[in-house]
């Protein structure tokens, strides 16, 4: 009788299209929140989506980094088919004014819903490039890819983003583009002294040609890396920039007034929001209202605001009388970033019991996220499914509800979780799962339904430093090929279900099954491999490199500064 009452109520609910809100973190843990065992952040809005919903166990990233996860978020694609993955060490977009990004024949679930006449608005965080060829061509852009309206920030967060933190992009390049600036300065005042008093006989037109070569050196690499907190920081309304740079202390108040807006303007629906949180992503900006209130830290108190951002925005589901004609979800984009500190103090998230984090290839800690869904009346409440899903699934999921059709000329990696969240489906629809770094594949997993057992077999792993620890501290990240991974042959095998931490790798000596499980997914991966078509990979050194002609710019470039927001951020 429950089921029948709970299909009857789907059959009615997509009927009338729900509307879809998607809530996406940024850098969270799946250890950083009640409903999944955390007892030191407060997380009491989340938890309580769990409790009324529908909480995924096995909800796995299709990356462990920002660009390529939500290229597969959006696209419900693996991100090596849109070229959204990488084969150099830049794994993610590096600036606004880049060429790559999400490429135009992509079909995003925004633009299907959009033809099911669906109002789509995206608000926070893009980071899947902006321009292409000139300035204002918009390529990239959210507007050209299936969303109605964007507010947010078209790049990521980063500690430049914030005075007085220490720079994070590209660190260790701008570290030697310095050093070789300061040698050619010094050898340029070796020549000039020598040449004052005689002790170096060279032509004045030689020194003056090496200080020329020298400036523009200097001019070159600073014009982009000297000033990141303008060209990378900034905020847009549309195609239009509204903060040069933008001012962190009223963003997330920002964001949170522009999610209830939209909400308020679109609740005669049927609409599709995406909030996709700045937080919590270096340098963990708070405001005030929050810090010192945790029990963990900075990082606590950016959670502890996240979800307060949460509760408010699904408080103003209730004031418009949407609570029950909305499907709400909730995930990250990746695992926490364990490399992310400040001396002791932890900057980054926590896994729970998952080995690995943010950038690591097929390590469980990467890729295993928070997975949440709510839809009163029709999805079960207090549910818990323990079964491999993936962020690459809401887009044949929310096509489905919106009654759309998935694209037919390509391959869609995600499946439909429509049965399995209603309970007529007990397994999922997932035999395999590929996991990445750049455009490499590390690792892949195994559902084996007849058994329940989850086999995953590690090709490839990183290297961590120092020897013992569990993640590349120093590094920044781990890297995904060459001296900092290691080879596996024959693979690691872990059986998931009954090693969920990858602690004891298995062998042919303790496993019975291990040659039938690796020839297995050795057949799988090629398969896989036949499915793959080349494409132009969006994240090469050229698309990622700064091009001041492609600078978003409020103003005439390079006196690009602005402040439209004024005093709009009246507290909620």
């Amino acid at each position: 009788m429950a089921l029948t009452s709970c299909l009857f109520g789907l059959s009615a609910a997509v009927d009338s299209k729900p509307n879809i809100l998607l809530f996406l973190a940024d850098d969270l843990g799946i250890g950083d929140i009640g409903c999944y065992g955390n007892n030191t952040i407060r997380t009491p809005n989340i938890d309580r989506l769990a409790r009324e919903g529908v909480k995924l166990t096995q909800h796995i990233a299709a990356a462990p980094l920002c660009t390529p996860s939500r290229a597969a978020f959006l696209t419900g694609r693996y991100p090596i088919r849109s070229g959204m993955s990488s084969s150099n060490r830049y794994r993610v977009l590096q600036w606004n004014a880049g060429s790559g990004g999400l490429p135009a024949n992509e079909t995003t679930f925004a633009r299907l819903l959009q033809k099911q006449g669906y109002t789509t608005g995206l608000i926070g965080k893009w980071h899947q490039g902006v321009n292409c060829e000139s300035f204002n061509d918009n390529c990239h852009h959210p507007l050209n890819h299936g969303f109605d309206y964007f507010y947010g920030m078209p790049f990521t967060l980063l500690n430049n983003c914030q005075e007085n933190k220490p720079p994070e992009l590209d660190v260790a390049l701008q570290a030697k583009l310095w050093l070789y600036s300061q040698i050619i300065i010094l050898a340029v005042l070796t020549l000039t002294a020598g040449k004052l008093i005689g002790l170096i006989s060279i032509r004045w037109k030689i020194i003056a040609c090496c200080t020329l070569v020298g400036s523009l050196f200097f001019i070159s690499w600073y014009s982009s890396y000297g000033f990141v907190q303008y060209w990378n920081c900034i905020l847009m309304r549309n195609h239009d920039v509204t903060e040069q740079p933008m001012r962190l202390e009223r963003t997330a108040s920002l964001m949170l007034k522009e999610a209830v807006s939209f909400i308020k303007r679109n609740r005669h629906g049927p609409f599709l929001l995406f909030v996709s949180f700045l937080h919590v992503h270096t340098p963990l900006f708070t405001t005030a209202k929050f810090i010192g209130k945790s029990h963990h830290g900075l990082y606590g108190d950016n959670v502890e605001e996240m979800d307060w951002m949460v509760g408010k925005i699904l408080d103003s589901l209730d004031k418009e009388g949407l609570k029950n004609h909305t499907l709400t979800y909730f995930a990250s984009d990746h695992g926490g970033h364990l490399e992310a500190q400040d001396g002791s103090a932890q900057l980054g998230g926590w896994n729970g019991i998952y080995k690995g984090g943010k950038g690591m290839g097929g390590w469980e800690g990467g890729i295993r996220v928070p997975g949440v869904f709510r839809w009163p009346g029709v999805l079960p409440a207090g549910t818990v499914i323990d079964e491999p899903t993936s962020l690459m699934d809401i887009y044949p999921t929310v096509v489905h509800l919106a009654g759309g059709i998935l694209p037919q000329d390509r391959v869609i990696d995600g499946r439909s979780l429509v049965p399995l969240l209603q309970g007529r489906a007990q397994k999922s629809e997932h035999e395999f799962l590929f996991h990445y770094c750049g455009s490499y594949l590390h690792a892949v997993r195994w559902h084996q339904k007849n058994s329940g057992a989850i086999w995953k077999a590690h090709y490839v792993t990183p290297v961590f430093h120092p020897p013992g620890a569990g993640a590349c501290y120093g590094k920044g990240i781990c890297p995904c090929f060459g001296e900092g991974v290691t080879h596996h042959d024959p693979p690691l095998l872990f059986d998931l279900s009954r090693d969920p931490s990858e602690a004891k790798p298995l062998s042919a000596d303790t496993e019975p099954l291990f040659d039938i499980v690796i020839r297995k997914i050795g057949r799988a991966v090629e398969e896989h491999h036949r499915t793959l078509t080349p494409v132009p990979e969006q994240l090469s050194v050229y698309n990622i490199m700064w091009k001041p002609w492609l600078q978003p710019c409020c103003g005439t470039f390079p006196l690009c500064w602005c402040d439209k927001e004024g005093d709009s951020t009246q507290s909620l």
